[in-house]
């Protein structure tokens, strides 16, 4: 089998021999180390420090201002021009190019402007304008490579086609568009090898007509998305005397297998037991490693830190969001959001009944809060964008009954000078990654070239992946290894 093979990456640690303490130890468990957070990189430190609170209220604020941003507003005659989902758009595209003035024009200002056909809650032609902005990678290959937050900045009250009553949507979703825009104003500051693109899309409350249509764009122009993070209702809701609410906890839901999963795609996933190892899963494993390392407590305002909390289910019960688009289009995709909603406080007319307040207002949202699940974005977002792309063609070999677990895989396009992989598993009955190998190549580590390696663990025992690590420790998200006779 290895002959076969160019390189042979090596393990760090020693088989050693067999002794009493390894034979009362499992495999599983001898050969590895348990995965620790990752020591913080200084740059993507110093850029989460630039995160503003002030700069979160002022945008949920301003947007609050355009009085009832239902999408259905875009074909209203009689509404006045600063007001309306349009001037919303008109607001949130004037921000991302004034942070690219701040940059040197670093970023490209986009908007995507459609007319959405009659359909449920539709119930004429409507013009609906998402807005991006792209942040070009500095690395020609990698810049190919891209990853995008979004928010949705349209809003409603009780009646989905009402474009005149208040519809402040502080929390659904000015808060989420708040974190892709301070995101964009952070980030811009900085280059990475790879892209990001930072969205606002309207048509959400519309059936995520406005993020359907961006996916599309995306899977129409060739991008290469790796990741998406959707950010809808993160804005902490204060509600009184609510003693659940968790201020250190965000939750990040993603489908387990995949929407666009063939029948004879599912039939393996199912028959190997990675129900739970999607890439949009594994995307979740990775903002919940990068919450460990950049959100623990201490580091933040309050004194307090942000948990990511991977909820095994794509999204809450009865409710959808945009993630959902674009995981019908392929790309991985998450959605954040806090840990305990006030549905007194969505989709509802501002009002007080029986002494209980109704109604999506700004004086519900926690700014600090919000704050952290930007930081949370950001950094997640500049791990994903320096770290080398994921291994490709990640494998177990399983020509032989052994109880090993010998894997090949190759190198992630364009993966930079000194990048190394790291073997992760965890036990079948586990949710996240528990062990991991360190792996240094013997050769180098060109686009193409195959690797391979064995560890002494059962293969049956485990659910076991790849990743890649650059130099400075920036990590990919795992792949999966897969089943193939060789």
């Amino acid at each position: 089998m290895r002959d076969k093979v160019p390189t042979l990456l090596v393990l760090l640690f020693c088989f050693c021999a067999a002794s009493r303490t390894i034979a009362a130890t499992r495999d599983y468990e001898a050969f590895g180390k348990p995965i620790q957070p990752a020591a913080a990189d200084p740059v993507i430190t110093s850029a989460l420090k630039e995160v503003s609170q002030e700069e979160i209220q002022h945008t949920i604020g301003k947007l609050i201002s355009f009085g009832n941003r239902n999408t259905l507003s875009s074909v209203t005659t009689d509404q006045k021009r600063s007001e309306g989902v349009l001037a919303a758009a008109d607001w949130i595209e004037a921000q991302f190019k004034t942070y690219s003035a701040t940059c040197g024009v670093c970023l490209e200002v986009k908007r995507d402007t459609f007319t959405a056909p009659v359909q449920n809650r539709i119930p004429k032609p409507t013009t609906i304008v998402n807005v991006y902005a792209i942040l070009r990678g500095s690395d020609p290959v990698q810049a190919r490579r891209m990853y995008l937050v979004t928010g949705h900045y349209d809003s409603r009250n009780s009646d989905t086609l009402d474009t005149y009553g208040a519809a402040p949507g502080a929390n659904d979703d000015a808060s989420g568009v708040a974190v892709s825009l301070e995101c964009a104003r952070v980030l811009s500051k900085h280059k990475f090898p790879a892209t990001l693109v930072f969205a606002a899309v309207a048509g959400e409350e519309q059936g995520l007509v406005g993020s359907a249509h961006l996916a599309q764009l995306a899977k129409g122009e060739g991008w290469q998305l790796e990741g998406v993070l959707n950010n809808d209702i993160v804005g902490g809701d204060t509600t009184p005397g609510d003693k659940l609410q968790d201020e250190s906890a965000v939750r990040v839901f993603s489908e387990g297998i995949p929407a666009t999963a063939t029948p004879e795609e599912i039939h393996q996933i199912e028959a190997i037991g990675i129900e739970n190892d999607s890439p949009s899963r594994e995307l979740a494993r990775e903002v919940l490693e990068v919450s460990e390392t950049y959100l623990k407590p201490g580091q933040t305002e309050r004194g307090s830190g942000l948990e990511a909390v991977v909820e095994q289910r794509h999204d809450r019960f009865l409710r959808g969001g945009d993630h959902a688009s674009f995981n019908r289009e392929g790309f991985p995709a998450v959605r954040l959001t806090e840990w305990r909603e006030n549905f007194n406080h969505q989709h509802q007319n501002l009002r007080t009944e029986n002494g209980i307040e109704f109604g999506d207002r700004i004086k519900f949202v926690d700014f600090a809060y919000v704050a952290r699940v930007a930081r949370l974005n950001a950094a997640t977002l500049a791990m994903l964008a320096s770290a080398p792309g994921k291994p490709r063609d990640v494998r177990i070999v399983t020509r032989n009954l052994d109880n090993n677990t010998t894997l090949t895989w190759k190198a992630p396009e364009g993966a930079p000078s000194g990048t190394s992989y790291e073997i992760v598993w965890r036990v079948t009955t586990a949710s996240n990654w528990q062990y991991f190998a360190k792996l240094t190549s013997a050769g180098d580590s060109s686009t193409g070239e195959e690797h391979s390696a064995t560890l002494p663990i059962s293969k049956d025992n485990v659910i076991i992946g790849v990743r890649s690590v650059d130099s400075a420790g920036h990590m990919s998200p795992a792949v999966t290894a897969i089943p193939v006779r060789r």
